[in-house]
């Protein structure tokens, strides 16, 4: 059995694969390339007004990079829609180790002190991969979609992969591609640079990105 490393992992998303695990409790690990792949296109994210409201009366505190190992755990919880996880303690620690080389990042939110909810994934080039996202409060990892949104594009991304489409991700404009397509994006994506820390405070990115949308929409 392979071993789950960061340079591995790198290794295969740039070739469009990725792994997860059959159960927490299981060590076997499953790669994937579905023929049909979940991407969100960044010019095409729609925010509904009820949300766009949430976000903009800063109901939560959100951050970057602070806490991605909590938040890869809480992505790993069992929930009542969702008994089952494929986050097991290899992809913790090689996820973790990917982000202390900075190719993996988390987008959190927190009320009173508390994390609650969040969402983390991996970027390599101009391509940024969804992995899981979690919420303990309403709206948590939707206004933390929203913030990492505004962030790709303002850091010139190319590529929000998003693996499947769910019904949630539809709502935000996620849409099924062909294989061969997603890996034209892929590998355009991956030979530019994109800058996932993008300098300016939260409160500035998120308000500036919703502003755009709004004039274009």
């Amino acid at each position: 059995m392979l071993t789950l490393t960061p340079e591995l992992l790198l290794r295969a998303y740039a070739a469009g694969i990725f792994p997860m695990a059959e159960s927490a409790d299981s060590k076997e690990l499953l790669w994937f390339d579905p023929p049909l792949r979940g991407i969100l296109p960044l010019d095409g994210f729609h925010v509904p007004r009820s949300l766009r409201k949430i976000v903009r009366r800063r109901v939560f505190q959100v951050k970057v990079d602070t806490a991605f190992r909590d938040v890869v755990i809480a992505c790993g919880e069992p929930t009542a829609d969702r008994p089952n996880t494929w986050i097991n303690e290899d992809i913790l620690n090689a996820y973790a180790a990917l982000h202390e080389r900075g190719y993996a990042h988390s987008v959190e939110c927190w009320r009173d002190g508390r994390l609650v909810g969040g969402l983390y994934g991996v970027a390599l080039g101009a391509a940024f991969f969804g992995e899981s996202m979690f919420s303990r409060e309403t709206d948590a990892s939707k206004v933390a979609l929203v913030h990492l949104v505004a962030r790709l594009v303002r850091g010139r991304f190319g590529l929000l992969d998003t693996q499947f489409v769910t019904s949630h991700l539809a709502r935000f404009g996620a849409v099924e591609i062909s294989r061969i397509r997603y890996k034209r994006l892929l590998n355009a994506a991956v030979s530019r640079e994109a800058r996932f820390h993008c300098g300016v405070s939260e409160a500035e990115l998120v308000d500036s990105f919703l502003q755009s949308i709004t004039q274009t929409s």
